[in-house]
Formats: structure tokens, C-alpha cells, sequence
């Protein structure tokens, strides 16, 4: 008998797949099978179990790319707003100019030239770090929008000031006195900016542009159900995009919560 868990570190590999079990509905409907709680697609996988591994994949794909962002917005933020000139105005303009496309434009395009660049076997093995740095790369200038706002602010005070005075040097000055003052606001976006960063990750999955079905996101499980839908069996694409709908709004929760907790005039 064919066991949904057979491969739990990847229910997508060729051992774990059984034909004859393919389009099981859900268990509680007409022949459905308790093996398969939530049903299973046209290769005999259970549905749960590639949600789950697909949830592991979105969600790590989403952490990276925002952790990465935050790193390359803060650190472009803080050299804008403390140095100043013309380094701010190099920045600000680039800025400027990438918020003038939408994010998953940028991301495709970014995508596209790591697929002309690696070739498709190669893209292929490293697809979800180009995929972080794709998404990550598409941004960036929210991070550094408000770090670079907050730092102008900060340098002007007397404890950054005092550090000047005793010979401190700038990046010492922004890394250890700057920067732990102006993180707040950024812990906020960054915990709004997984969610987004899980549907950019979704949205190029569906387009076929990002993770391949060999190791699904939540967007490819989408892709691979919508082209059952309309015969009949709707599970495949359903859950899967019920579960990236409650993955998105508890980490949207998430980042409400964290706001309220970090501004003071909450408590």
C-alpha cells in the first residue's frame, strides 16, 4: 500500500509516487482515502505532505531574500545618511529609478540574465539562491529609504558627535552607535517584507520562471493544480493556495504585532 510519507524528506521524489493513487479527493469526499487527508494530485502524492514541504521552501526562500535585503538597504542607508554628498545622491538616485519598475519585474529580469548567464542544467541546481537574490535585489530601497531618513536624524546628535570628538572612526560610529538606534523601524518592514517576499517567490513559481517541480514552492503547487482545475479536481490547486493565504496573513500578523510591540507610545 502506498504511504504518503514514504519520502518525507521530499514526497517529489520517484519512490514516493504511486499512479494508481493519483487524484484522490479529499478523504471526507467519495472515494477519497484517509491516507490522504487533503486528497492527492496526478502522480499519487498526498497533497499535505507536498504543502508542507512546499511551505518549508516558500518560507525559507522569503526569510533569505528579506534577510538579504535588510542587510544591503541598512548598510546603503546608513553610508547615505551619515556620509552624505555625493554618495547620497548616487544612491538615492538609484533608488529612485528602481521604484519606477515593480518588484517582480526587477526580479524576472534579474532571473532572466542568471538563465542566459548559467545556462538551464546549471540555473536549475542553484535556482533558489538566484531566486533570494532576485528577490532580495528588488528590495533593497525600502530598507534604505528609511535608514538613510533616520540616520540624517541621528548624526546630528550629541552622542554621535561626542564619538567624533573622542576619534572614533565613521564606521565604528555607524555600526555601534548609528545603526542600534535606527534598527526599529526596519525590524517592521522586514517582518511585513517576508510576506511580500513569499508572493514575488509564488507569483514567479506560477509563472514557471522559479522554483522547478522536482522541489516545489507553494506557487509551483499552484501551477501544477490549475491545470487540473477545470476537470475536476480542484484540491490539487486549492489547498495549496489556501495554505500560502494563511502562511501570508499570519506573517502579516506577525509584523502587526511586532509594530505595536516596538513603538512606545503603545505601551
Amino acid at each position: 500500500m502506498f504511504s504518503p510519507w514514504i519520502s518525507p524528506q521530499n514526497p517529489f521524489d520517484a519512490a514516493a509516487l504511486d499512479l494508481n493513487a493519483a487524484f484522490k479527493p479529499p478523504a471526507w469526499l467519495d472515494g477519497g482515502d484517509r491516507a490522504f487527508l487533503l486528497g492527492s494530485d496526478n502522480q499519487g502524492r498526498d497533497i499535505l505532505s507536498t504543502i508542507m514541504h512546499g511551505a518549508r521552501i516558500s518560507l525559507g526562500i522569503g526569510l533569505a531574500s528579506v534577510a538579504f535585503a535588510m542587510v544591503l538597504g541598512v548598510t546603503l542607508g546608513l553610508l547615505a545618511g551619515y556620509v552624505g554628498g555625493r554618495l547620497d545622491a548616487f544612491i538615492m538616485r538609484v533608488a529612485d529609478v528602481q521604484l519606477s519598475f515593480p518588484a517582480i519585474l526587477i526580479a524576472l529580469l534579474i532571473d532572466g540574465v542568471a538563465r542566459v548567464a548559467l545556462g538551464g542544467e546549471r540555473h536549475e541546481e542553484i535556482v533558489i539562491p538566484v531566486l533570494v537574490l532576485s528577490i532580495g535585489f528588488a528590495g533593497w530601497v525600502q530598507y534604505a529609504r528609511t535608514v538613510r531618513g533616520s540616520t540624517m536624524v541621528e548624526r546630528e546628535k550629541e552622542y554621535v558627535q561626542a564619538a567624533r570628538v573622542i576619534g572614533r572612526r565613521p564606521l565604528a560610529i555607524m555600526a555601534a552607535h548609528v545603526l542600534p538606534n535606527v534598527i526599529g523601524p526596519v525590524l517592521v518592514i522586514a517582518t511585513i517584507h517576508i510576506a511580500t517576499a513569499i508572493i514575488t517567490e509564488a507569483t514567479l513559481s506560477f509563472l514557471g520562471v522559479g522554483v522547478p517541480a522536482t522541489q516545489p514552492s507553494l506557487g509551483t503547487l499552484i501551477r501544477v493544480g490549475n491545470e487540473f482545475l477545470y476537470s475536476g479536481e480542484w484540491w490539487i490547486t486549492v489547498f495549496p493556495g489556501v495554505a500560502l493565504v494563511v502562511l501570508v496573513i499570519s506573517v502579516n500578523l506577525l509584523g502587526d504585532w511586532l509594530r505595536d510591540a516596538l513603538n512606545p507610545k503603545l505601551r
